[in-house]
């Protein structure tokens, strides 16, 4: 006999051999249902939730639905009997208070949190990392019956990242992101002599997965195979061998700042991916003084609509020490020219 539920996570009480119908709340409305079994059927392969949409199997209010449903408050939501892997010994995927991160705060309320996010912190986990941003705050805060990420930033880079505490938030700053509303800067530090103080920069851009399953990204000519891109770089400072400049994301393609200078002959600092990997052992050597052990990479400010009150917030995260430590050692070993101070 199917049971109506409304268990929040059904990763751990999901049955084996039952179907359970789980009424939409408040929190789910306007999620995609793809999205919606991929959270919780977790362990479940992508693969077997889209053919069991596929295959009917998955309903919405009696109905046939496809990945890119759309749930509405209210709907129920029809889940057929699903083979999970098995259940980790107790204690093995805790986060243990001795674990937990501290992450500096730049703005919160009950509808967004804006944190300070430290470089080698993954924002979520998977691919060798047990317990990422979002993990740790849901550890922090289980009180919070919410909490998504905006968006994303690579392990290495630090600075401003954007997380929604309900889902009516994070369904309206996506919809900014698509119509390109959002404002978000970097600053990032290149190898080499840029010449001009201002340069739009658009390529076509090709996602594949490498034959150790990295994700990579590539400049294409293919439109069928790339997807479009755009970056507007502005120069900050320069010295003999590097220059600083500011990144302003038009799109936000993978790996997009880093392939975009490094197609161009400017390969990012300590960019492990794309940059210059000579230069990068070199600076990472503990006998270095002007040492830089990390991408210099780093979310300055971002931008957006409140989606709520329709306020315009401007978050900004300082340039995190590391990078300024390093900054700082380029001068005292050669000085440099600039036209705009780096706060």
């Amino acid at each position: 006999m199917a049971s109506i539920s409304k268990i929040k996570d059904l990763g751990k009480e999901f049955p084996l051999n039952a179907v359970v119908k789980e009424v939409v709340g408040e929190d789910s409305s306007g999620q995609r249902i793809d999205n919606f079994l991929i959270k919780r059927l977790k362990g479940v392969p992508k693969s077997h939730i889209y053919r069991l949409l596929r295959s009917g199997q998955v309903r919405v209010n009696s109905k046939r639905i496809g990945a890119d449903y759309h749930l509405d408050q209210g709907d129920t939501v029809r889940i057929p009997p699903v083979r999970r892997p098995p259940e980790v010994p107790k204690g093995t995927n805790k986060i243990t208070k001795s674990r937990l991160i501290s992450f500096e705060v730049l703005f919160q309320d009950e509808s967004i949190l804006a944190i300070n996010k430290p470089a080698g912190v993954a924002v979520h986990g998977g691919s060798g990392v047990s317990f990422g941003v979002i993990e740790q705050l849901r550890a922090r805060h289980p009180d919070w019956n919410f909490l998504e990420l905006v968006h994303r930033l690579d392990r290495e880079t630090s600075g401003v990242l954007l997380l929604a505490k309900k889902r009516p938030a994070l369904v309206a700053l996506h919809q900014q992101i698509r119509e390109g509303l959002m404002e978000k800067r970097y600053l990032v530090l290149v190898k080499g002599r840029w010449c001009n103080p201002k340069q739009s920069v658009k390529m076509l851009l090709h996602k594949y997965v490498t034959a150790s399953g990295e994700r990579r990204v590539e400049v294409t000519s293919d439109e069928k195979m790339g997807m479009s891109s755009h970056t507007v770089f502005t120069l900050q400072k320069s010295w003999q061998d590097f220059c600083l400049l500011e990144a302003e994301l038009k799109t936000g393609r993978t790996h997009q700042i880093r392939v975009h200078l490094s197609h161009l002959g400017f390969p990012v600092v300590g960019d492990d991916k794309y940059g210059d990997f000579a230069l990068n052992k070199r600076l990472a050597k503990p006998t270095q003084k002007s040492g830089l052990g990390r991408m210099f990479l780093h979310a300055l400010t971002a931008v957006v609509k409140h989606p709520v009150s329709g306020e315009q917030l401007r978050i900004e995260a300082p340039l995190a020490n590391d990078l300024q430590k390093f900054l700082d050692r380029l001068d005292e070993d050669g000085g440099g020219t600039s036209d705009q101070v780096v706060q």
